[in-house]
């Protein structure tokens, strides 16, 4: 049985790191939202319990790629002699801050726990999608989330759905080097969910990133200059950036302005996951 499923990326609406846990791992507060830019996978069962990966992405190594990961990980903790052959298609950026391949692992967990019958809960996969990456399960969960412990600890919310123009300035950043930074914020004081929703909140990533990237620093001006209405922003580690607009035609109309140096989605946000608005 073959069928298609969307794996949507996120965008980080701010993120503080607030400390750093004895094991290396840091401690945060975010809020997650998904964006309808989506990766699409296909699953055919396997009689077998071999894992096939099967894509034109090539960044990552097939072995080291989140998807087999999580199906490995799935595998393991089911018992299951059930394998798969998937088929990833890329859109999200990879390197851009968007979440791309944890998505796509919480997708690959959701739609395997179904096909190889496995009757998991939510919150199974869930705990078996933090081992392969943190940002996983709130994937899992599909639901925009206030996030904090290692990004797991989740509180479902309900920010507004605005439409985003999200940049793409050609760059990849490396989110386990920017967290290896000696100058790295890491004692950002916790914050409320109601300061959130005032405004009071930045990304503690985006000072470090801009001074070594330019192409970031360069796409954060742009969308300063050309839209002057709201503040942009960095999502997670970067490198894509984003601005809030008041509706599609005028994301369109600052889309096509764009610097051909830059590549921009115009994206809807939402509070409930595509992945579970939508497969077949």
């Amino acid at each position: 049985m073959t069928t298609n499923w969307l794996a949507p990326a996120k965008i980080n609406l701010f993120l503080h790191v607030t400390g750093r846990r004895s094991d290396g791992y840091h401690t945060l507060q975010t809020v997650y939202q998904f964006i309808d830019l989506c990766d699409v996978l296909q699953f055919a069962v396997r009689e077998d319990n071999d894992v096939q990966l099967i894509s034109e992405f090539n960044e990552v190594p097939p072995e080291e790629n989140l998807v087999i990961k999580a199906a490995r990980a799935l595998q393991a903790q089911s018992g299951t002699r059930s394998g798969a052959d998937i088929t990833l298609t890329k859109s999200i950026p990879t390197g851009g801050g968007l979440g791309g391949g944890s998505s796509d692992a919480a997708t690959t967990l959701v739609a395997l726990n179904e096909f190889w019958r496995l009757g998991l809960s939510i919150k199974e996969l869930a705990e078996i999608g933090v081992s392969v990456s943190a940002d996983v399960p709130v994937f899992v969960y599909g639901q925009a989330s206030w996030a904090e412990g290692i990004g797991d600890k989740l509180t479902p919310v309900a920010p507004k759905e605005p439409w985003y123009l999200v940049v793409n300035p050609q760059v990849q950043v490396s989110t386990a080097a920017l967290f290896n930074l000696p100058e790295l914020t890491r004692n950002t004081s916790p914050i409320t969910i109601r300061d959130f929703m005032d405004g009071r909140t930045t990304n503690v990533f985006e000072r470090i990133v801009t001074a070594r990237y330019p192409q970031v620093r360069a796409a954060l001006e742009w969308l300063a200059q050309n839209n002057r209405k709201t503040r942009p922003k960095m999502s997670g580690t970067g490198s894509c950036v984003f601005t809030e607009c008041e509706t599609e035609e005028e994301a369109q109309s600052l889309n096509e302005k764009l610097p051909d140096s830059m590549t921009g989605y115009v994206v809807k946000g939402h509070n409930a996951s595509p992945l579970y608005d939508f497969s077949g």
